[in-house]
């Protein structure tokens, strides 16, 4: 029978979803600890590979398994063998043709800042501190400038394996939320560390470093040296994918 799971992490302490060999990562714990629960070896599929450090709150997994446990079953004895850094948090039965990733219709992400003089102990292990606080208004006008269809070169390492650089970006926006400053970003699909780096660069709009027409042109096809730095790791978060059908009962995922 195939199933899919909605999967949980704190990415700090692994070294990114795929399996890697001697690294901890996060297909690795998981598919250990399912096969641990069905006694049986499982291949995972998953809707978005996130980088070292990065986390999630809605990643989608397909699977194989032959076992009676029921999907919430499931669910709960993975979780329960899983490091306390990983959660199984839904698992359902789904058609025989189901893959996380081919099926999927878009991913969605948030980078969480914290932009106040005084960093947040707290928040130290999902967020990234800005001591100079960016002007919302700029960083808003930046990120409507990303909504479309634009060539992203710019914004991914110049010796990348992506041979197409064009994505379609659904949403972009920056919030103030709980007193930090969130980017939400969604998309048919990313290049590697594509946010981190529009982040960057739109951090340098927002602080007064780069105008807006320049960061305009980098949405054209630019070169990597000619946008900014990629912001650390620990304050991205897949936060959820979404496909034609809601696969767990709801809008997304």
């Amino acid at each position: 029978m195939k199933y899919a799971g909605l999967v949980e992490y704190d990415g700090t302490d692994f070294a990114g979803w795929a399996a890697q060999p001697g690294r901890r990562t996060v297909e690795t714990t998981l598919s250990g600890a399912l096969e641990i629960i069905l006694r049986q070896p499982v291949k995972l599929t998953v809707a978005g590979r996130t980088d070292a450090g990065v986390h999630a709150s809605g990643q989608v997994v397909s699977f194989e398994a032959d076992t009676k446990l029921p999907p919430s079953s499931i669910a709960y004895k993975t979780t329960a063998v899983l490091p306390p850094d990983a959660a199984l948090r839904r698992c359902v039965g789904v058609d025989e043709g189901f893959d996380a990733r081919r099926d999927a219709t878009s991913r969605s992400y948030e980078y969480r800042v914290v932009d106040d003089p005084i960093r947040s102990p707290l928040e130290r292990r999902r967020t990234v501190h800005v001591v100079r606080k960016p002007d919302l208004e700029a960083l808003q006008k930046a990120a409507a400038l990303v909504r479309g269809t634009h060539d992203f070169r710019a914004f991914t390492p110049s010796k990348s394996h992506h041979v197409r650089f064009v994505r379609a970006v659904e949403e972009s926006d920056w919030e103030e939320r709980d007193g930090l400053l969130v980017y939400r970003v969604s998309a048919n699909s990313f290049l590697y560390g594509m946010v981190r780096a529009l982040v960057g660069t739109m951090l340098e709009v927002g602080q007064g470093r780069r105008g807006l027409p320049c960061f305009a042109d980098l949405l054209e096809g630019g070169e990597r040296s000619n946008a900014g730095p990629a912001v650390p790791a620990r304050g991205l978060t897949l936060v959820g994918v979404r496909y034609e059908e809601a696969v767990f009962g709801g809008g997304s995922s």
